[in-house]
């Protein structure tokens, strides 16, 4: 059972060099922050919304969101520095990002379609003919979160950002000649973009999360440049706590989202600086244990999955359990086994399809060296 867990789950490349290990653990602790999303939604039945802990659970939902933040950052990392170590033909790059995405995301979407039907009470596709056509072909070119459609994976929104960038980042590596360009050069133009998009989206409104990309676009500059110090663990977590606990303040406003934003990519700007930088210091070692990486390695079959799991579950507590507030005792006791029915669940679409279909079979088998990577949402 190990070795078969290992052969399945251990996709790091060059063993314990580089600094691969403690990102696919920052991948595991990023699907975990969103799965803290969907369960604190789906809890709220047993939930007493006038106590301190139904306010505790209203924070950690809202915390939760981050976890796609995080991959965003992740991806602005990889996809950008794979792009810049080397010239890539786009037709061919954008089939590998193409095959790294779809295969498990149209199982998804096939059991949706099917579950629509059994269930058309909690259907999302229009009862027009015409319609529904139009709103699966959205969801299958990936167009709910950019635009103004409701997907029918509901997480399915963030790939609609995944696949803007991975289209848009060659052409401005292209376009602006970037791979010729010093890396404080490249940094004086993305931030110089950045700032240009901060200030349309001030006064127009638009995707702010894109900003999130940008921040994993500097840390690959950032990391071989010895004028940057490497953040200690205790400035690695205190940044990444303040971010997230910066998120919780209620204020309104396209403006103040995004200096939330901006406030969320520095935290994790620091704690994947201090994570890549030194993979031996404490707070790298710790999102480099064992399970934590392998959730990492099947997150994105876990991003996929584990709503519909959590739906099903507490369907299924609904009728064993009689829907009335509890109190924590029952949010914290349900916790583990919600997470072990959607572990087992999104490991069943890892192994069927992600795994054969999406992730070559010598993944593990890569030189040590400078990693980069492709963690699409979730992905690795």
């Amino acid at each position: 059972m190990r070795t078969w867990l290992h052969d399945t789950f251990e996709l790091s490349r060059g063993g314990n060099t580089g600094n691969l290990r403690p990102m696919e653990g920052l991948r595991g602790f990023a699907v975990l922050l969103v799965f803290m999303v969907h369960y604190v939604s789906l809890s709220q039945p047993w939930l007493d919304p006038q106590t301190g802990f139904a306010v505790l659970a209203d924070h950690l939902h809202h915390v939760g969101n981050a976890g796609v933040d995080l991959f965003f950052v992740l991806s602005g990392y990889l996809i950008y520095g794979s792009l810049i170590a080397r010239r890539q033909a786009f037709a061919p790059y954008m089939k590998r990002r193409a095959q790294r995405i779809y295969p498990a995301f149209l199982a998804m979407f096939a059991l949706y379609l099917v579950l629509s039907f059994v269930f058309p009470e909690r259907s999302k596709i229009p009862a027009d003919p015409g319609e529904a056509l139009v709103y699966i072909a959205q969801n299958l070119l990936l167009l709910p979160g950019l635009f103004p459609i409701e997907p029918i994976i509901t997480v399915a929104w963030s790939l609609s950002y995944e696949m803007f960038f991975y289209g848009l980042v060659p052409l401005l590596i292209g376009a602006l000649a970037l791979r010729d360009r010093t890396p404080s050069g490249r940094v004086t133009i993305i931030l110089a973009l950045s700032l240009m998009f901060l200030l349309a989206v001030a006064v127009h409104g638009g995707p702010v999360r894109m900003l999130m990309f940008v921040g994993g676009m500097l840390l690959y500059e950032a990391l071989p440049s010895p004028r940057l110090r490497t953040p200690s663990a205790a400035a690695a977590v205190a940044a990444t706590l303040g971010a997230l606990a910066f998120t919780l303040i209620p204020v309104p406003g396209i403006q103040m989202f995004a200096v939330k934003m901006i406030v969320l990519c520095l935290g994790f700007f620091v704690l994947c600086l201090a994570c890549f930088r030194d993979p031996a210091a404490p707070v790298a070692r710790a999102f480099s244990v064992t399970p934590l990486r392998w959730l990492g390695n099947m997150s994105y079959s876990f991003y996929l999955m584990h709503g519909l799991a959590l739906h099903a579950g507490f369907l299924i507590l609904s009728r064993l359990v009689q829907p009335e507030p509890m109190g924590a005792f029952f949010f914290w006791a349900m916790l583990a086994p919600m997470l072990l029915l959607a572990l087992i669940a999104s490991a069943a679409l890892f192994v069927l399809i992600e795994r054969p279909f999406s992730l070559a079979p010598a993944t593990g088998r890569r030189a040590p060296g400078r990693q980069v990577g492709t963690p699409e949402t979730g992905t690795s």
